[in-house]
């Protein structure tokens, strides 16, 4: 099946039955009139509970380029104003965004330099602090709700730390709020005075909001043609109206393809991008995996796994490859024909320069929406988000109230490293375990218990840094070539907010290692007992005693103070274990 809406530069290349299968979706949504439906915000396309109130992305380019003049004021205005840094602290939606366009576009001269923390991790924030001057800098906080724990706890921090360096007269003027009106962050941004507030519009879900203010306020502080941005944003609305027939239709062609694909068994999708672009695959990941992962059906993102010869993978993927015309790269197009002649399932996009950005920004919303009409499920809500911040903040509570988190017992001691998980999962291990009660025999056990269609994830409660992430991917590229199974790689807490919703109410294909460790130092979160590194911990036993809650097989492993020397501990057990 090749060429689907060419116009768009989507290309495919799918096996045989998987290709009759897209034509049929592609004729049921055409003889239904389902895009219109879309459209027209029809609930019933999904589960025909609230996802008509969930569909305000529809039209926010065309609200964007008619209020534009307040995007090129606030671009001016920070121009003129000369901070050098630009710190966004947000989470999830509100900072994934921000992150791509960070680093797809870069620094833009005459304007400050964006850097976006998303992690409670306190050696993380104390690095973010050291590398920026408070006095020169400004402070987007961004939260729809204005309730999210992360960045109230953020602006918390870097106010008084603003005060300190300016004057609490001042400290307002550099900080800027983003979020939805009537929020707890518009009244805080009142009390505090802040340079300004830009609202999101309450019908839009933090996953879909890249193109609204969350993703264009930012935009246009860090110095990018916010018009030129949006306008191609509208070209690629207009190729997916309700008008367009949808066999041309590039949204939804792409949207067929994941909903049909997930449907008959190929629920994995592995994102390849050119190195130009190469965070859109973290954006991506959210949308997927938070809208589409619920009920025990979903799709399951694979993002940043080195791309190996074709026999490495099974008949669960699908491969997306977001390509950069202007700047391809060679060896990433040889690798991904290989796949494409090995009759894996291909799909190819070209993106003419790095302004399209905004294009696929929309593309893959509305084929988001398409798929998990195709699944059958809300693609607009995230329930079990909701329920791994639920146990986090019971746990934070707990620390307030009684001074300390509840105490915990290993199941295992070995070489500096302590392993946790639930009494099912540890009988489980203890049983496969057998004879061998030590590290190597309990991931041993752990990691045998990986099936073909099963993927594995590693959950890194860490600083997130280059050491770190080249740890980490070591040992989910030793597991992948071993077993042959899609692997993911997560940071906490920020991946919560996004493929968290797949892991805990996706399929249950997943086996998870979740990494946590002891903080080399400590920060206070102004106003609360608990300090930042209670946070995080609190965040990944909520996370775990979620997993646990739905059956998943997931294992603790946590490191000492030094986390480079645990994480290689960790990586030579886990290639004698497999």
């Amino acid at each position: 099946m090749e060429g689907i809406a060419t116009a768009t530069r989507l290309k495919t290349s799918l096996p045989e039955a998987l290709a009759a299968a897209v034509k049929t979706a592609a004729a049921d949504w055409s003889a239904g009139g389902k895009m219109q439906r879309l459209w027209q915000r029809d609930a019933s396309l999904w589960t025909g509970s609230d996802e008509g109130q969930w569909l305000g992305w529809l039209d926010i380019v065309e609200e964007q380029i008619a209020h534009h003049e307040q995007l090129r004021k606030l671009a001016e205005e920070v121009k003129a104003a000369g901070f050098q840094h630009f710190l966004l602290l947000g989470m999830g939606g509100s900072s994934l965004c921000p992150e791509v366009l960070r680093m797809t576009f870069g620094k833009v001269a005459g304007f400050p330099e964006l850097h976006v923390l998303d992690s409670t991790d306190p050696a993380q924030i104390k690095a973010f602090d050291s590398k920026i001057d408070i006095a020169k800098t400004l402070f987007f906080v961004s939260s729809k709700s204005g309730s999210t724990l992360e960045p109230n706890i953020f602006k918390q921090y870097f106010f008084e730390r603003t005060k300190q360096a300016v004057g609490a007269d001042k400290a307002g003027s550099h900080f800027i709020a983003v979020t939805d009106p009537g929020s707890k962050m518009q009244q805080v941004a009142e009390g505090d005075r802040f340079r300004h507030t830009f609202f999101g519009r309450p019908s839009i879900g933090g996953r879909y909001s890249a193109l609204s203010n969350f993703g264009m306020a930012p935009a246009a502080a860090m110095g990018l043609d916010t018009r030129k941005f949006l306008d191609r944003a509208q070209e690629m609305v207009r190729a997916c109206g309700s008008s367009v027939p949808v066999e041309e239709n590039p949204g939804a062609a792409l949207g067929f393809i994941l909903g049909t694909a997930a449907r008959n068994g190929r629920d994995k999708v592995t994102i390849i991008t050119s190195p130009g672009i190469s965070d859109l695959g973290a954006w991506l990941e959210q949308l997927l995996a938070e809208s589409t992962g619920k009920q025990g059906h979903g799709i399951i993102p694979v993002d940043r796994e080195e791309l190996s010869a074709p026999e490495t993978y099974g008949n669960d993927r699908v491969f997306a490859y977001v390509r950069l015309e202007s700047a391809p790269d060679a060896a990433q197009d040889a690798k991904v024909a290989a796949l494409e002649r090995a009759g894996h399932p291909v799909v190819q996009i070209g993106m003419a320069d790095i302004y399209e950005l905004g294009a696929e920004f929309f593309r893959w919303e509305i084929a988001t929406a398409v798929a998990g009409a195709i699944i059958g499920i809300n693609a607009f809500n995230q329930p079990d988000v909701e329920a791994s911040k639920i146990a986090t903040r019971n746990l934070t509570e707990q620390y307030e109230k009684n001074g300390s988190l509840p105490a915990e017992k290993p199941v295992l001691e070995d070489n500096g490293i302590r392993l946790f998980t639930d009494d099912k999962n540890a009988s489980e291990l203890a049983k496969a375990a057998g004879n061998d009660k030590s590290l190597v025999g309990y991931l041993k056990a752990h990691l045998g218990r990986i099936q073909g269609g099963d993927y594995f994830a590693v959950l890194g409660y860490v600083q997130m840094n280059a050491e770190h992430e080249k740890a980490l991917q070591a040992v989910r590229h030793a597991v992948r070539d071993k077993k042959c199974v899609a692997t993911c790689l997560g940071f906490g807490p920020r991946f919560l907010h996004s493929t968290g919703q797949a892991y805990k109410g996706g399929p249950n294909s997943g086996v998870f290692l979740q990494i946590t460790c002891d903080d080399a130092i400590e920060l206070p979160v102004p106003g609360q007992k608990y300090t930042f590194g209670v946070v995080k911990a609190a965040q990944a036993r909520g996370d775990f005693q979620v997993l646990a809650e739905r059956g998943r097989r997931a294992l603790r492993v946590h490191l000492g103070k030094d986390v480079g020397a645990g994480l290689a501990t960790l990586l030579a057990a886990v290639r004698k274990a497999i």
